[in-house]
């Protein structure tokens, strides 16, 4: 498991190192795929459960909201979140059975705000000046509290953190993906020469590790309660799509605002 997963790591950050370094199209692409392959193992989930969503429709909605930061109107993203309520509820008007139509409704719309509106985030900060450093910051942050998470909670785990959603977590390994968090951060931000003192980089990088790891325990309860292991099988060692940019999917919704609101 070990080796599967270090040999996956090793074959897709370069992969996306190269798509953030390369401009705002090359990551836009990575993130559209990611959010894509997410969407349809999430839906893929809810299915297990005896849930019918509106897969097609969700994963449509889902690419045209993490489009959507490229669009030059500021209604776009409202429009489509609205419509994207309106339509699916219509749709399930004349969809069988009835008696289920809300439960599939509330699921497919979970989707497309979890997966495709909180993804659309990281194509925000990566069109922001300086966003290619911040993108590189948040990404590598939040995998250093990620990796030091496991490898902290495998080495010296002894208390559970949240037994009846993820009994693998522990609180060792969540104070070690905080102090990585720190730490990385105020390395990185010495790199990238970003625009905020070490005090403040060092709260960034604790707030960045806790949102990761919130992340990761709610992914954990989405499949805790479809009943399922792994999101899907894509990624040997890590399980899927799902299952690897948990963390990040709340990650950049934080760090876009800190920067958009706390920056000079």
């Amino acid at each position: 498991m070990l080796r599967l997963r270090t040999l996956t790591a090793v074959i897709g950050l370069p992969l996306v190192i190269t798509a953030i370094w390369f401009g705002e199209l090359w990551f836009t692409v990575l993130i559209t795929a990611a959010a894509t392959l997410g969407s349809l193992e999430f839906y893929r989930m809810a299915s297990r459960s005896k849930i019918r969503p509106l897969t097609y429709f969700g994963v449509a909605w889902v690419l045209l909201l993490v489009l959507s930061p490229h669009c030059p109107y500021t209604f776009t993203t409202p429009f489509l979140i609205t419509s994207g309520i309106v339509i699916s509820l219509i749709w399930l008007l004349f969809r069988s059975p009835r008696e289920e139509a809300f439960n599939n409704w509330a699921w497919t719309m979970a989707g497309i705000l979890y997966v495709g509106w909180m993804l659309s985030h990281w194509i925000d900060l990566r069109s922001l000046e300086a966003g290619k450093e911040w993108v590189f910051w948040a990404m590598f942050t939040t995998i250093a509290s990620d990796t030091a998470a496991f490898f902290c909670g495998r080495a010296w785990g002894r208390r559970s953190l949240a037994s009846t959603i993820s009994p693998a977590k522990t609180w060792e390994g969540a104070i070690g993906g905080l102090l990585a968090g720190i730490i990385v951060s105020l390395i990185l931000s010495i790199v990238f020469s970003l625009p905020l003192n070490y005090w403040q980089m060092a709260l960034l990088g604790a707030v960045i590790s806790i949102f990761a790891q919130l992340g990761d325990l709610v992914e954990s309860l989405l499949k805790r309660n479809t009943g399922t292991k792994d999101s899907g099988k894509l990624l040997p060692g890590h399980g899927g799509i799902l299952d690897r940019i948990d963390s990040f999917i709340f990650t950049g919704v934080v760090v876009y605002y800190c920067v958009v609101f706390g920056t000079p």
